[in-house]
């Protein structure tokens, strides 16, 4: 979906967004081909979390923390469930149409609402603890350290909030273009730091005490005629890994950052409004097209691409044991080998289909799909 600045929210499916204005007519989604499956997925628990995504296009993220796994519907409905077995611990319904989340740290859960609320729960118990009004919509999970909670909202701000209270700290603000997709990516935040992207292609990071910018990177550089191709959001968040961080932009570039300092350390075209994974030493991307693509931290060159998802609107990445998994439009997740991209396993997980990266935990896979189906699988 995309949004306007100042005007309204467009109805329009990622999908849509390769169209430009030339009129053709639009590919369908690739069939899916019969595969040989290598590993066998075990469905472990599923739970039912109220309406999931709703009807807006929320990415709702399902977070966890020791033995608990949090996760929240477009209703407002907020759900413990011990991460093993799926037993409820504790519900909270909300009243609200919650568009963000979930964030989970320091004793709290977090979410965030259309309205710009951020509200705190006690994670063990679900009552509430606080409730604070950021400046517009929030749609990415607020995150915490253990003083602050940041969060990001549509209109290109950063705000935190304090830990204990929910009274505002500081705010950062970015100039938001006339044109971007409708969703920001969560914030990265440190007992020092935090690192967020913009819409307007840009990498940013902040003094987390004082909200002061300690360095800024350009990832994107906006081109074309139209507002549509001049796009360059940084929608999938940031991946931290070891001393390096990597972020994907959309109309833009996989690039790989020194965190102290900002300084690109190598850089390759990509179009992507999903974040990156990392692993085996290489980084692993879902493009807007629904190619899947690793790249070598070394060389910056495809170590392989699998073109076969084409159009199936994917996830963002995640590694899982040996694999790579991506889930889809139709609600399928798939597994893809890391050593050269090849299908190994695929399931059906939710008719209405999976818009969020699947949540890998210790040997876990988790699934939260659209219509509100949470499910834990392992390999067997």
């Amino acid at each position: 979906m995309l949004r306007w600045k100042s005007i309204a929210v467009l109805g329009l499916a990622l999908a849509v967004v390769g169209c430009s204005s030339t009129g053709k007519k639009e590919l369908p989604p690739a069939e899916l081909k019969d595969i040989k499956a290598e590993v066998r997925l075990d469905e472990v628990w599923s739970r039912s979390v109220g309406d999931g995504q709703g009807k807006e296009y929320n990415r709702l993220v399902p977070a966890v923390d020791g033995q608990t796994i949090f996760a929240a519907d477009a209703d407002g409905r907020v759900m413990a469930m011990n991460r093993e077995t799926g037993q409820v611990l504790w519900k909270k319904d909300l009243d609200l149409p919650v568009s963000g989340g979930v964030g989970v740290g320091s004793s709290l859960v977090l979410v965030g609402t259309l309205r710009g609320q951020v509200i705190a729960l006690d994670s063990a118990s679900g009552d509430e603890k606080w409730r604070a009004q950021a400046s517009s919509e929030v749609l990415s999970a607020p995150v915490v350290n253990n003083d602050v909670v940041v969060v990001q909202s549509q209109d290109d701000k950063l705000q935190a909030f304090e830990l204990g209270s929910g009274t505002r700290r500081w705010i950062y603000e970015d100039t938001q273009p006339v044109l971007s997709l409708r969703g920001t990516g969560a914030p990265l935040v440190t007992n020092q730091v935090v690192m967020a992207g913009f819409a307007s292609g840009k990498v940013v990071a902040l003094d987390v005490q004082r909200g002061l910018p300690l360095w800024e990177q350009q990832i994107a550089v906006p081109k074309g005629r139209s507002e549509l191709e001049r796009i360059v959001d940084v929608d999938g968040g940031l991946s931290l890994s070891g001393d390096t961080l990597y972020v994907v932009s959309y109309n833009g570039r996989v690039v790989a950052l020194n965190p102290a300092n900002g300084q690109i350390l190598w850089q390759r075209d990509a179009s992507s409004y999903d974040g990156v994974a990392e692993g085996f030493g290489n980084v692993y991307l879902s493009l807007d097209n629904g190619t899947v693509e690793a790249v070598e931290e070394s060389s910056t060159s495809a170590l392989w691409t699998n073109a076969d998802l084409a159009r199936r609107q994917l996830t963002g990445p995640v590694v899982w044991s040996s694999n790579v998994v991506v889930g889809d439009y139709a609600g399928y997740i798939h597994l893809l080998s890391q050593v050269d991209g090849r299908f190994v396993g695929r399931t059906k997980v939710d008719g209405d289909g999976v818009r969020v990266r699947p949540l890998v935990v210790g040997d876990m896979l988790y699934v939260y799909g659209n219509g509100g189906k949470l499910v834990a699988y392992r390999l067997r």
